[in-house]
């Protein structure tokens, strides 16, 4: 849902009642912006305290707030010219790196900043991805919490950074789409809309898992909470006193405002009219208190935040991150990289631009997989960015090729059929076809793609059209690459490169791991299983277990585990150290354990090749196996870092562990490794609590 929209649905309950909470801080605990938001509410008359909090703006004497505009997205600004279309949030979490979220975000802030929108409606930390099947999952950062609410973190900093607010989205249990045709409803058929469905879930669930990158996000200065679609425990979640006002404002002690569908903070002025918060007020339904709290969040959150130089050079940004983001997840006799093919063949539609474009009104569900008809590079509704250009794979295989004296062939089909009554060499009138261009070429290369979004779920997690194709090809060459860009997990083809959308650099990306100018690092962030039966349906009773944790507690062998990925490189792992911790505490505020985990590491080529690279990036992982009382999954990620080294040389990472990452007092398993299915190092450690 954009952004932009305001609230449909009023909060207007009990929960509107309650007094306001201490103020603990907003965007980095800026009490100074909550204190001139407090002064400069107190001059208000309810007219303007109205106009406030359904989206406008107030003046008084010496002081004006202007309102705040709302827009999608993490991955760039919607619907604008002349800005820049950033990796999907769900690419950019492959790179396990914090500086590159970091800096990701800051340039998406930046443009926000220049365009004079106040709100990025991002980080989409819901949907978790808990089903192979949810439309959404493209938008988000991956279905574990830990890695979830760190990048979730990193991002709202680096928003603040760049004087822009962040809106984390959606709170809470968002899974499914399964709204289709919402926005064609009359206003009346809107009010009364309940939701598609009630995410039911128990009070462990909710925390460790859908809760947890809210609550990292509140610690690092969230300024906005947007509501999720659906009902949680059976009410809707903004009208949800239980999610917005006992966990998000008490718990987490969030100081910031949540819209959308609803919540304490923004309203749509059908309801909260002047007329109908005076009658409110004269009730005592609500207090003036309460009121004030709600228009104080406004200019608090705005004037929270500071401004930074934002002149960068994105597109060079986005191109390296793009190639952070590619998992190598095969790579059979030294494949890739490239080294100056002869003649080339490029099959499959994700190879080359659509029709038109580069911008394109992207339907939620297109083509019979569903598939896109062109290089998909950016996401559906909320994804999406907005395109100043598209480079496609065939547009930088083409320059490179170019340049060394490589013959290209291509086939932008996934279905194309011909005679094929011609070989190559056999003069002007070549008939295209799947099967002489694969004999012929020296290698091959076929392009994939997986197209959902906002609107509606996926149906399908494989393409018997693109399937075809890839055994057409394979059955013909003998060196067959496939190159894959996916909202989600795509099953039962033979992969080597695999990502998300890139964004507008995404060829020259997908061009430069290929040939081998950047070395991959990038990781899974979730499970490819190996049967589509092994994919957990939507039943929330699973309770903490889907994605690693269902395959690990039934004991299912996944096609690729989370955290895998390849390079063109391989490094050892020493000498894993867990210093001495001190007795947990019981307050899980207490964020911080005295608990070190040390991990050494040393690159050296895996092959002998044309690129001789001068340093490796390398995502050493920390997993934390529970004592048997603790009633936890298998093992969860509980530390990551992305190291680059350069060659022989060594470094040390280390993983501090928070208080709610070890949960209780036991005897705890510290593994370190490149993925979960390949840990190298771990030491037992017994832990006490208070």
């Amino acid at each position: 849902m954009k952004g932009h929209t305001l609230a449909v649905l009023a909060f207007i309950s009990h929960a509107l009642a309650s007094g306001n909470t201490s103020f603990v801080g907003i965007l980095g605990h800026n009490g100074a912006a909550y204190e001139r938001a407090s002064k400069f509410v107190a001059k208000l008359n309810t007219t303007q305290k109205v106009s406030i909090v359904t989206g406008g703006g107030a003046t008084v004497v010496g002081e004006t707030f202007l309102g705040m505009d709302f827009n999608d997205g993490s991955m760039g600004l919607l619907e604008y010219y002349y800005v820049s279309a950033f990796s999907q949030s769900s690419a950019l979490s492959m790179t396990w790196d914090k500086d590159a979220v970091t800096a990701q975000a800051r340039a998406v802030a930046r443009e926000f900043y220049q365009k004079g929108v106040q709100v990025v409606c991002g980080p989409t930390s819901q949907p978790l991805g808990r089903t192979a099947w949810g439309g959404r999952a493209g938008e988000t950062f991956g279905p574990d919490p830990f890695l979830y609410g760190i990048v979730t973190a990193e991002t709202v900093k680096a928003h603040a950074k760049e004087g822009v607010v962040s809106q984390a989205k959606h709170e809470t249990n968002r899974t499914n789409n399964n709204i289709a045709g919402y926005d064609s409803m009359s206003e009346s058929e809107k009010r009364n809309f309940l939701g598609p469905y009630s995410a039911n879930t128990d009070d462990k669930t909710l925390h460790e898992l859908y809760l947890w990158p809210f609550y990292d996000a509140v610690k690092s200065g969230l300024g906005s909470v947007m509501c999720a679609m659906n009902k949680v425990n059976g009410t809707n979640s903004c009208e949800n006193y239980s999610l917005l006002m006992r966990h998000l404002k008490g718990d987490a002690q969030h100081a910031g405002l949540a819209s959308a569908a609803g919540g304490f903070g923004y309203g749509s002025s059908t309801y909260w009219s002047e007329t109908a918060i005076t009658a409110m007020l004269k009730d005592e339904s609500l207090s003036m208190q309460r009121l004030n709290d709600m228009v104080i969040r406004k200019p608090a959150t705005v004037w929270g935040t500071d401004y930074v130089d934002p002149r960068a050079n994105h597109t060079k940004l986005i191109r390296e991150i793009g190639s952070k983001s590619i998992v190598l997840l095969k790579n059979e006799r030294s494949a890739l990289p490239l080294q100056r093919p002869r003649l080339m063949g490029v099959f499959g539609s994700n190879a080359g631009a659509a029709m038109a474009g580069p911008y394109h009104a992207y339907d939620p569900i297109t083509g019979p997989g569903p598939t896109y008809d062109g290089h998909l590079a950016t996401g559906t509704g909320s994804g999406q960015a907005s395109f100043p250009l598209l480079v496609t794979p065939l547009t930088a295989l083409a320059f490179r090729a170019l340049r060394e004296g490589t013959m290209l062939c291509w086939i932008l089909n996934d279905t194309y059929t011909s005679s094929e009554t011609s070989a190559l060499g056999a003069g002007t009138g070549v008939v295209p076809g799947h099967v002489k261009y694969a004999q012929d070429s020296d290698v091959c290369l076929v392009f994939l793609n997986a197209l959902a979004g906002e609107g509606a779920d996926r149906t399908v997690l494989y393409n018997a059209d693109q399937n075809q194709m890839v055994k057409t090809v394979a059955d013909n060459c003998n060196n067959t690459i496939v190159v894959i860009n996916t909202m989600g997990p795509r099953l039962n083809v033979t992969a080597v490169l695999y990502s998300s959308l890139l964004g507008q650099e995404s060829g020259n990306s997908i061009l430069d791991v290929s040939y081998g100018e950047v070395n991959l690092s990038a990781r899974l962030t979730y499970t490819i299983a190996r049967m589509i039966c092994d994919t957990k349906e939507c039943d929330f009773t699973e309770g903490v277990y889907f994605d690693y944790r269902y395959f690990d507690a039934y004991n299912v062998t996944p096609r690729y585990e989370s955290g895998y990925g390849l390079s063109y490189t391989n490094l050892t792992y020493a000498d894993l150290d867990v210093s001495s911790i001190e007795a947990l505490s019981v307050y899980f505020r207490k964020e911080v354990c005295r608990l070190i985990s040390g991990l050494m590491g040393r690159y050296r080529e895996r092959h002998r090749q044309r690129h001789e690279h001068r340093w490796q990036g390398e995502i050493p992982q920390l997993y934390l196996s529970y004592s048997e009382s603790a009633k936890q999954p298998v093992c969860q990620l509980r530390g990551f870092e992305r190291v680059e080294l350069a060659r022989r040389e060594k470094s040390t990472v280390t993983f501090p562990i928070r208080r709610r990452d070890a949960v209780k007092g036991g005897e705890y398993i510290f593994s370190a490794g490149a993925s979960l299915r390949d840990l190298r190092l771990s030491r037992t450690v017994s832990i006490r609590t208070e």
